[in-house]
């Protein structure tokens, strides 16, 4: 496995940096957000263009040279002991063309927040072996809402060995037996596909992927599977686990495709997993080092994955 790169924990009076990567933001439930990490004791800090919104194209937070800027301001000053992204959307990827990614990964290390669009964010610094953190966003109010989701969120966050089971609170169940360990990577399928052939395409040697995502109808869930089986994506993947996959045509149909075209792969793999789009929510540490006990519906750290 290669070095693992652990950022600080948070801890109280921590300055954090709130950027919007991907699409606009909602100013009300932004607040909401910003209400609660003060709560925990941090002290968010929201960069210029957060509330920005493209002239041309409104499912955009303002113009990508904008947005890339917030980040990278964010990334490299020393203040910020965090980069939590606002909410997803689409154009994380339009942005990364305006900024430097070997600048951005040979920084010091410090903690990335976010999930859906922001997994092309993710890819990026994974590949240089940091640990960044899938879950809730600081406008997933919904989320946020659920104590579960939330409760999770701040104890990764601050306090992460207090975390016994990454699967726990859920329903998880066995799809295939076994059991596996290694890095734990993945995020939105279509974000993960859309990277094949790129730059920052992540290369999942040996990891166990979790997966997610929302809105897609079956077949086009097929068709991405797909993809990624033809490209021989999942071929080095050590094991599986199929979070929510919100708003398709029925988790029935969902499961069915899974078994289809996933569970040939033979390698240990747990389903129902509440990581996605659904107000339940769990964070995970993306780039940790994890055990994979799906006869068990398991999933345990192997050492804490920050300082």
């Amino acid at each position: 496995m290669d070095e693992v790169r652990k950022p600080r924990r948070l801890r109280v009076g921590d300055r954090v940096a709130v950027v919007a990567t991907s699409g606009p933001v909602v100013e009300a439930r932004l607040e909401v957000g910003l209400k609660l990490l003060r709560e925990w004791g941090l002290d968010p800090v929201v960069m210029p263009s957060v509330l920005a919104r493209h002239e041309v194209f409104p499912y955009l937070a303002g113009d990508d040279a904008a947005r890339a800027k917030d980040f990278r301001d964010a990334w490299l000053d020393p203040q910020y002991q965090a980069v939590l992204c606002a909410r997803g959307g689409y154009a994380a990827q339009r942005m990364l063309q305006q900024l430097d990614l070997a600048e951005l990964t040979s920084a010091p290390d410090k903690l990335l927040l976010g999930f859906s669009d922001v997994t092309v964010l993710h890819e990026v610094f994974l590949s240089a072996g940091l640990v960044t953190v899938h879950g809730p966003m600081v406008a997933a109010v919904e989320q946020l809402a659920v104590e579960a989701s939330r409760d999770r969120l701040r104890a990764l966050l601050f306090e992460p060995e207090s975390i016994t089971d990454l699967l726990a609170p859920s329903a998880a169940r066995t799809l295939v037996s076994g059991r596996a360990e290694g890095r734990l990577l993945g995020g939105n399928l279509a974000m993960l596909a859309s990277s094949l052939g790129t730059p920052t395409e992540l290369r999942p040697d040996g990891a166990i992927v979790v997966l997610e995502d929302v809105g897609e109808d079956v077949y086009r869930l097929d068709r991405l599977f797909t993809q990624l089986l033809r490209a021989g994506w999942f071929d080095r993947v050590a094991g599986l686990v199929i979070g929510d996959f919100t708003e398709a045509e029925g988790p029935g149909r969902v499961e069915d495709l899974v078994h289809d075209r996933l569970a040939p792969l033979a390698i240990p793999m747990v389903g129902q997993v509440p990581v996605g789009h659904a107000d339940l929510n769990l964070a995970v540490p993306l780039g940790a080092p994890v055990v994979l006990d799906a006869t068990a519906a398991t999933l345990t750290m192997s050492e804490s994955p920050f300082i």
